[in-house]
């Protein structure tokens, strides 16, 4: 053992080092260098952890997540799910990994489930949905960005060493960074080359990142934003993170985009609605924007009801004094002066 270093667990091949090797789901503290895929604080502080494999399962069809959005299945034979359960015996936590492979798609969902078996209570304070840990870096990122009124502009950059990430903040995934990201290889474009498209099932505090370490291998991670989250795990309480969808491809970015939206319509989309056409609806924005009273939606209703419309969406302006840009939100009272009998009598009318 003389001359090991120090973040070498006990193996047959003295030169192994988690620095080094591809990991599925680190840890921190157990000599693993790069950003890990969780952490738990538990009650004497320490945030040193360390799973190890316990058990597999395979099985035909797919678990609902409690309490989340996720994909199912339409029919049990569609897809096979493998769980890998690790467990720290020292804290007494059990992590589950969830992996659901489609016989349809090129598709692949993941998310993580965490349970405290001990008596103490422990701390989440980071729990991504995945991690990938790939042995080159050359790809380029792309990510799709925006505003209000421009949401979804594609942007794309080199990964190179280093932390190059997209995150939100504001309670919620916004238009301003989407929670999907492409790695996709240099030369590829709509029509040939290799992609990896990564979706998170979940619109709050997100953030995706590709850390490439000094010896050129690329770890990729998602999830939700650790910044400030803290999860308090009492004995007996299960965690499970949001799910994530990842997608591959060898035959460019059109065949990526293709085959994640058959996926999402056919396997995430719950609307009755799904693979038919949508009811008609008119909204009174472009017609009115703030500039209204019940006399004139009831009109355009009219006319739109004649017109096959099918659904009316009553738009921004009926709440407070909101009659421009620079008062009202927040005060969600209804503006008796443009809806004397509110929203539900004009509902009826």
């Amino acid at each position: 053992m003389a001359g090991r270093p120090l973040c070498c667990p006990v193996t047959d091949d003295e030169n192994y080092t988690k620095e080094l090797a591809s990991l599925e789901y680190p840890a921190f503290g157990n000599g693993d260098f790069r950003g890990p895929a969780y952490e738990i604080r538990q009650a004497n502080g320490s945030r040193v952890t360390n799973l190890v494999y316990d058990r597999y399962e395979v099985y035909e069809g797919k678990k609902p997540i409690p309490g989340l959005p996720a994909s199912y299945v339409n029919t049990g034979s569609e897809a096979t799910t493998l769980e890998i359960v690790c467990k720290d015996e020292l804290i007494n936590l059990e992590v589950t990994l969830y992996y659901t492979i489609y016989e349809n798609y090129n598709i692949i969902t993941r998310h993580t489930s965490f349970r405290n078996l001990g008596n103490e209570e422990v701390k989440l304070t980071k729990a991504y949905s995945v991690c990938l840990d790939l042995p080159d870096y050359e790809y380029d990122w792309m990510q799709f960005e925006g505003a209000w009124g421009r949401e979804r502009y594609p942007h794309v950059r080199s990964v190179e060493k280093g932390i190059l990430s997209i995150e939100s903040m504001r309670g919620h995934s916004s238009a301003n960074f989407n929670p999907f990201v492409i790695l996709k290889r240099k030369n590829t474009d709509e029509f040939q080359g290799e992609a990896i498209g990564v979706n998170l099932v979940y619109s709050g505090n997100f953030r995706a990142a590709a850390e490439v370490d000094n010896f050129g291998k690329l770890r990729f991670t998602m999830g939700i934003n650790p910044n400030w989250f803290v999860w308090p795990l009492s004995s007996g309480e299960v965690f499970d993170t949001p799910e994530v969808i990842i997608s591959y491809t060898k035959e460019g970015l059109n065949d990526l985009s293709q085959n994640i939206h058959k996926f999402m319509n056919n396997n995430l989309v719950r609307s009755p609605y799904k693979n038919k056409p949508r009811p008609i609806l008119l909204n009174n924005w472009e017609a009115t924007e703030m500039e209204f009273d019940e006399e004139k939606i009831l009109k355009i209703a009219k006319k739109g009801q004649e017109a096959g419309v099918e659904l009316f969406v009553l738009d921004d302006g009926w709440f407070g004094k909101r009659n421009d840009d620079y008062a009202g939100l927040g005060d969600w009272f209804v503006n008796t002066n443009k809806l004397p009998d509110g929203i539900t009598g004009l509902a009826k009318k």
